[in-house]
């Protein structure tokens, strides 16, 4: 039985790390909040344990479905299911970087540090978890339609992503709008991208390509230690 445990801890480490950090940034993320309901007294920023649960919703459905493609059982009925739902919950995980508006409304019963503080941490979590997400979702893509549709996959997560940030910030939609009235707000949202106003444009634009860029960075980074050097090759 030890020895099963033992195998089982080194074969899945840094998956195992992977879930232990997540859920540590985000018992910490709710412990800072705590410490400031008790302070204050005030439910000011309660609405970033929901946005954060939020944020944990596409990460769940990206692992089950990277984890049920393995097995390659129904893919291409567990893919498009699975791609719908995730793409309806994903904008959740980055959009908790919008929360940082709420420091201009700034009651100042605690020092703004502090307030600034707790919502990194928040962000932070919100955005590890998103970005967690999209890579075994473009990796599933990846493996089953190629590299190409992988990056083809992310770039379009990236764009869609921000308008759905977008209509949740200024609009005031949810992912469950989507699930109640997928045909009104996508005639709501046809007729509006016929004439875009200049701060849908603005805000789109340039939250994508910092999402892009930072995904880009953070993909390059952890493949950085996979190249091996000229020498090391040759020898």
């Amino acid at each position: 039985m030890y020895q099963k445990l033992l195998a089982y801890f080194s074969h899945n480490k840094y998956r195992l790390m992977m879930f232990t950090l997540l859920a540590g940034a985000t018992v910490f993320s709710v412990l800072v909040w705590r410490v400031r309901l008790e302070y204050t007294g005030t439910i000011r920023y309660n609405f970033l344990i929901w946005n954060l649960f939020l944020a944990w919703i596409p990460f769940i459905i990206s692992y089950f479905t990277y984890t049920m493609t393995i097995r390659r059982k129904w893919i291409f009925i567990v893919i498009p299911i699975a791609a719908f739902f995730w793409l309806i919950f994903f904008p959740n995980a980055p959009y908790i970087l919008t929360d940082f508006q709420h420091l201009a409304n700034q009651w100042w019963d605690l020092p703004v540090w502090y307030d600034v503080m707790m919502l990194i941490w928040f962000a932070f979590t919100g955005l590890l978890l998103g970005m967690v997400s999209l890579f075994l979702m473009q990796e599933i893509i990846r493996r089953e339609f190629g590299r190409w549709a992988g990056w083809a996959f992310v770039a379009l997560v990236a764009a869609l992503s921000s308008a759905g940030v977008y209509m949740g910030r200024f609009l005031r939609w949810n992912s469950w709008d989507i699930l109640r009235d997928p045909a009104g707000i996508a005639l709501y949202s046809f007729e509006r991208a016929q004439d875009p106003s200049l701060q849908s444009v603005g805000f789109i634009g340039l939250f994508g390509a910092f999402f892009l860029f930072l995904y880009l960075t953070l993909y390059t980074f952890g493949h950085l230690l996979l190249e091996r050097p000229v020498k090391e090759v040759k020898s």
